[in-house]
C-alpha cells in the first residue's frame, strides 16, 4: 500500500499508533515529484517502516507529522521552501530531526552546507535502495537517541524541583566537590544536619553516588545550575 499524504489537507493523517500507544517511528518523505514519493513510500513500507509523504515542506508544516518519531528525507530543490530552508527552520525551532537529503541536483558546496547543518546522509538519485535504508536506519537510531536523552534530562529537571532550597544549595555544593564539613562551616549549620539534606536530596534525586549526581547536574540546563534559579 502505498502512502502519499500530498494530495488535499483533509487527506493528510498519520499512521495508526501500535498497541500500547507508543509511537511508531515514521519515515517523512518530502519531494515535488509524485513518482519519486511513490517509489520511496513503497520501499520504506517493504522495509518495514511507517511513512508518509508530502509535495512540499508548506504542506508538510501544515501538518503534526514532525512530532513523531522517525526521520525526514528531503528533496534539496523544490517550488517554495527548499530542503534546506526546512532543516533551517527545524534547528532554529528546536526540533532536531534527522535528516536525509535525496536529490538529483546535488553539488559540493550544497552537501558541505546539509552536512555541517547537521544532516544524517545527502545522497543522489538514483540511490540504492540498501544505501538508503542504511542511512534511514542510523536516522531513525539518532532520533532514539537523542530522545532518550531528552526525556532523562526532563527527569533530572523535575526531580530537582522537588529539592527544598537548602537541599539545592547543598546539592550544588557537593557536585563542586566540597565536604560535608567544609559545606557544614560555610552554610553555618552542622555536619550531620548536611549529611541529613544529602540523603534526602540524593534519594529525591534517584542517584546512588555522588558520580551519579554530578552526571546529573551537568546535565541539567545552564540556568537551572544556579543556586537560587534550581
Amino acid at each position: 500500500m502505498i502512502i502519499d499524504r500530498s494530495l488535499s489537507p483533509r487527506s493528510r493523517s498519520l499512521p495508526a499508533q501500535r498497541q500500547g500507544g507508543a509511537k511508531h517511528p515514521l519515515v517523512i518523505i518530502v519531494d515535488d515529484d509524485a513518482s519519486v514519493r511513490e517509489a520511496l513510500c513503497e520501499l520504506m513500507l517493504s522495509a518495514g517502516f511507517e511513512a508518509i509523504s508530502f509535495s512540499s515542506t508548506k504542506a508538510l508544516l501544515e501538518t503534526s507529522a514532525l512530532d513523531q518519531p522517525g526521520c525526514l528525507i528531503l528533496d534539496v530543490r523544490m517550488p517554495g521552501p527548499s530542503g534546506l530552508d526546512l532543516q533551517r527552520h527545524l534547528t532554529s525551532s528546536g526540533n532536531p530531526k534527522p535528516v536525509i537529503f535525496l536529490t538529483a541536483h546535488g553539488d559540493i558546496p550544497m552537501t558541505v552546507q546539509a552536512m555541517k547543518a547537521g544532516a544524517v546522509d545527502f545522497l543522489t538519485k538514483p540511490v540504492r535502495d540498501q544505501t538508503l535504508l542504511d542511512a534511514v536506519n542510523a536516522a531513525i537510531g539518532l532520533d532514539a537517541a537523542r530522545r532518550a536523552e531528552a526525556a532523562r534530562i526532563k527527569g533530572y529537571v523535575e526531580r530537582v524541583q522537588t529539592l527544598t532550597p537548602r537541599e539545592r544549595e547543598i546539592m550544588h555544593e557537593v557536585t563542586r566537590g566540597r565536604l560535608n564539613k567544609q559545606i557544614a562551616f560555610d552554610l553555618g549549620i552542622s555536619e550531620v544536619t548536611v549529611k541529613l539534606h544529602r540523603g534526602n536530596l540524593m534519594r529525591k534525586m534517584e542517584v546512588a553516588s555522588i558520580g551519579e549526581l554530578i552526571r546529573a547536574w551537568e546535565a541539567l540546563p545552564v540556568r537551572m545550575r544556579a543556586t537560587n534559579a534550581a
